[in-house]
């Protein structure tokens, strides 16, 4: 017999935290607007949020949340590319620490962070439509938690 699991996108009993870069503020803004609308639409009655300066400090702010009890983490930002390597460096510091800090706490954190070479894509990816990140990022969280502890009840009872 084959198991197929997916989580669920009820985030009822979830401790969700939510990260948010305060650069590019107004991308950010519509990222934050997206993934709080889906866990409100999820039921979630646990969120809290902060705010960092940036996306090179959105993994210790997710790390403090992970082991702070934190069922999920949504991670937001817009790095942008300019003139120089800067974006580069923190788009892939960024990244390679929020999954140090999922793989090292085992408490899923969602890379809703955008990484594009063309302000109007970020625009474009952070508008109130079914296609923004934000959303994503929020959906995504939730369902790993429920599929992390799904998979956690099935160990126990094996």
């Amino acid at each position: 017999m084959t198991d197929r699991l997916r989580g669920n996108l009820d985030a009822t009993d979830l401790r969700v935290g939510v990260v948010r870069s305060l650069f590019n503020q107004p991308v950010t803004d519509g990222l934050l607007q997206g993934a709080l609308a889906v866990l409100e639409e999820a039921g979630a009655q646990d969120v809290t949020m902060v705010d960092v300066e940036g996306a090179f400090e959105t993994p210790l702010a997710a790390q403090k949340m992970a082991q702070g009890g934190y069922d999920a983490v949504v991670v937001l930002g817009a790095v942008v590319e300019g003139e120089t390597d800067h974006y580069e460096h923190i788009a892939s510091q960024a990244s390679e620490g929020l999954m140090r800090v999922m793989l090292d706490t085992g408490v899923p954190v969602t890379f809703g962070i955008l990484t594009v070479r063309d302000p109007a894509h970020a625009y474009a990816r952070s508008a109130p439509d079914k296609h923004n990140k934000g959303r994503e990022a929020a959906e995504a969280a939730v369902r790993t938690a429920n599929l992390l502890n799904r998979l956690a009840s099935r160990s126990v009872e094996r």
